[in-house]
């Protein structure tokens, strides 16, 4: 069989292979960041029966938790795009999200392009 692929055309395609990859990733993720949640509630129930709490200590906390509970929510919404086979589409102009892309950030939603364009808004 012959196939008509230009040069680098091959480095858009997610084969099955990555995609095996890419949720292995994902549900690595998904484990971690609920177990940083958890080990962040068990600290602040420790930080709440302390008299002195370092404030600081508390801001970066929470802030950490934010920060988790947003990769972790990327996560999932990723991991379900892969079951509902909207996986790597990107969310603004459906087009393919890179292959590269994807391999260094598997919850990407953006393609290259529209991450540029996001950021530049922001």
């Amino acid at each position: 069989m012959v196939t008509h692929q230009t040069i680098g055309e091959r480095d858009e395609i997610l084969s099955a292979e990555d995609l095996a990859a890419l949720r292995e990733n994902l549900h690595e993720q998904l484990l971690f960041r609920r177990e940083q949640l958890r080990q962040f509630a068990t600290a602040s129930r420790a930080d709440d029966r302390r008299v002195r709490v370092d404030a600081a200590q508390v801001e970066v906390g929470v802030k950490l938790a934010a920060s988790a509970r947003m990769v972790l929510a990327d996560v999932e919404e990723a991991l379900s795009r892969m079951d509902s086979g909207t996986y790597g589409v990107c969310h603004l102009c459906r087009r393919t999200v890179e292959r590269h892309r994807l391999l260094i950030v598997p919850q990407a939603r953006y393609c290259g392009r529209c991450q540029q364009v996001r950021e530049a808004g922001r």
